[in-house]
């Protein structure tokens, strides 16, 4: 984890047939020192859903992508900005929902939880942020999204 500029972040590769399990790892520890050492709150809920984001994420990268796939964590905003890049330059398709579906449905899933979420083309591969909000509010909905 590195400090810089007033940023917190912290990021890691990982090659083909590994890696799901080190990100949720990196994730759950990389939270609890932002709030144990740096004071940002995180609630229970933002730890879960970001484990559940890195774990969609670097599953699809490892599924559809040769090569390493890099993943970086930054606290920006109230938020964890969480992005992963693959060699890949084919861009994910988000399916329209369909309980009757079985299985593909990662990117609905992450796109449901986070506060944002883009995919963005690189000179080589792609990159796909998406934007996990920390703190819950007194009332139980996420800050900075439209609750129905």
């Amino acid at each position: 984890m590195s400090l810089v500029g007033g940023s917190i972040s912290v990021s890691a590769a990982f090659e083909s047939g590994s890696g799901i399990a080190e990100a949720r790892d990196l994730v759950r520890s990389f939270l609890t020192e932002v709030q144990a050492v740096h004071g940002f709150p995180v609630s229970g809920r933002a730890m879960g859903m970001a484990q559940l984001v890195v774990s969609e994420l670097v599953t699809n990268a490892r599924k559809y992508a040769p090569g390493p796939c890099l993943l970086s964590l930054e606290i920006e905003d109230g938020a964890v900005q969480i992005s992963v890049w693959d060699s890949s330059t084919t861009l994910p398709t988000v399916l329209a929902p369909d309980p009757g579906r079985v299985g593909q449905h990662g990117l609905e899933i992450v796109m449901a939880v986070c506060a944002s979420f883009a995919v963005h083309r690189e000179p080589v591969g792609k990159r796909i942020t998406a934007a996990v909000v920390l703190a819950d509010d007194p009332g139980g909905a996420v800050v900075g999204r439209l609750v129905p």
